[in-house]
């Protein structure tokens, strides 16, 4: 049996570095096991994916070296790659079950799932909803059909009591209750699927052996488990990998630990200082050595080596390993090479001069006054947003609202950050020129710099946003209570 591994990522928004820590994995299975390594795109999120985000990730993943044998971009025998090219292979699948008794077409509306579920929940029990409690009269199930109202797939759980157990490649068997198991939607009302049902057939028909995924999915898998008996399948072997973790022990995100490949990538990390940080999520090398390259990981690596306990994810950890790879592994002439391709090559300087040009007297004008577009985290004072005359509770909510806005954003350029924070400026009533303010400073470290919009284009979404979480935190923070009450006049507006 050939191993095939696969990592199946969402272009929903900026490359996850959680989605290069399992796509590395299960590269490095792979190639231990003289297999092949799948990318496959789950766009089924009509509303939320983009072909930017795809090409972002295709991007991050080969910056880091993680390179794969079949993809929407390489093809391959089990293409197509894309869910959302794959679309007439799921409903049959799903009226399949539903011929076999093993799914059922479900009318139920919005509120009447959210009245059952709390029903559920003041009786004390699960509010994952079965078969029994959704099923409509006949003559209703009719008269619902027949007035057009939209419907989905679900399938058929067991009811009564008792455990699901599920082999796990690290940790054993895993019993999981089946009270804890909803009648899971396998068809949206648009003919999508949903992640569950898609999931189990392409990894089925792309021939997928073992299946490398976090440990969220590990409730997930009673479902999927289910799927493949329903189908008759052979299931795929699971591995469920722990999560990555803040220093402070709760799941990595973005609120306290930037989490994009591509912020990094324009920190100025290494590639391979950051797949091999990641490599040592979980995991260590036979002699324990902290760095080492993708290959030596490739030719060492044993999945039991990893550790289930939660690796933590310490930024200072990363850049005292990447200062090692910039001391040891490279010559001058390889770091000059580098600083060039990374932030002094020619379309960098042709985005940035038409900015500075009308700025400068002489060429040493250019330094201090890009410094802020080649810098990481600035040294940001509270004193500086202070002399701007705001109330501490405005200049929060000014910041606070301006990243909320920024971070929806699926399209990054000049005009469209423009339009974004002129259009909330205008619905707080605040001139765009104070709304504005606090951002130059946030962004550039200054009040007196090229057009702060100017400057987000040119630094990306990731800098951009990372930028703004800072001063957020420089002026004292949003405390989760404020936090909730902010949002629901953002909301609001």
């Amino acid at each position: 049996m050939t191993v095939r591994t696969r990592v199946a990522p969402s272009p929903t928004g900026d490359p996850h570095v959680g989605t290069a820590y399992i796509a590395l994995f299960n590269l490095c299975f792979a190639r231990a096991h003289g297999g092949q390594f799948v990318l496959r795109i789950e766009d089924t999120d009509k509303a939320r994916s983009t072909g930017s985000s795809e090409q972002a990730i295709l991007d991050s993943l080969r910056w880091l070296g993680l390179d794969w044998d079949e993809g929407p971009d390489v093809g391959g025998e089990h293409g197509p790659y894309r869910q959302s090219e794959r679309m007439e292979i799921y409903g049959g699948y799903a009226q399949q079950l539903v011929d076999e008794g093993k799914a059922f077409v479900c009318y139920r509306r919005p509120e009447e799932l959210n009245e059952l579920r709390e029903s559920r929940r003041a009786e004390g029990n699960s509010t994952a909803l079965k078969h029994s409690d959704l099923v409509l009269p006949a003559d209703e199930t009719e008269k619902r059909r027949a007035a057009g109202e939209p419907y989905v797939i679900r399938m058929i759980v067991p009811e009564e009591p008792g455990v699901c157990p599920v082999q796990d490649l690290l940790r054993g068997e895993i019993e999981l209750d089946w009270s804890m198991v909803d009648a899971q939607i396998l068809l949206k009302s648009d003919g999508m699927p949903t992640y569950h049902l898609a999931n189990v057939v392409d990894d089925h028909l792309m021939e997928i052996t073992h299946v490398i995924r976090g440990e969220e999915w590990i409730n997930s898998a009673p479902k999927h488990q289910l799927l493949y008996e329903y189908f008759g399948w052979d299931m795929p072997v699971l591995c469920h990998l722990p999560l990555l973790r803040n220093p402070d022990k709760s799941k990595l995100s973005k609120r306290k630990n930037p989490t994009s490949i591509l912020y990094y990538q324009r920190m100025g990390f290494l590639p391979e200082a950051l797949c091999n940080y990641l490599g040592r999520m979980g995991w260590s090398m036979p002699d324990e050595r902290e760095k080492f390259s993708l290959a030596e990981m490739q030719e060492s690596f044993d999945i039991q080596r990893v550790s289930l306990g939660g690796p933590i994810f310490d930024v200072e950890k990363l850049r005292w390993l990447n200062g090692l790879w910039i001391r040891e592994e490279l010559s001058q002439e390889q770091l000059a090479q580098r600083l060039v391709a990374w932030a002094f090559n020619a379309d960098n300087l042709a985005a940035v001069l038409p900015h500075l040009q009308q700025r400068m007297e002489t060429l040493s004008d250019f330094a201090p006054q890009s410094a802020f577009l080649v810098s990481g985290e600035l040294s940001l004072e509270a004193d500086q947003f202070s002399a701007l005359g705001m109330e501490p509770e405005q200049l929060l909510k000014t910041l606070q609202f301006a990243l909320w806005r920024l971070e929806v954003l699926q399209d990054w350029d000049r005009d469209t950050v423009w339009d974004a924070l002129k259009t909330l400026s205008d619905s707080l009533e605040m001139k765009v020129r104070d709304f504005l303010a606090p951002l130059f400073i946030a962004i550039s470290g200054s009040r007196a710099s090229i057009s702060v919009v100017d400057a987000m284009g040119l630094l990306g979404p990731d800098m951009s946003r990372a930028r703004i979480r800072h001063a957020i935190d420089t002026v004292g923070g949003v405390s989760k209570k404020a936090a909730k009450r902010l949002e629901k006049e953002y909301q609001a507006l």
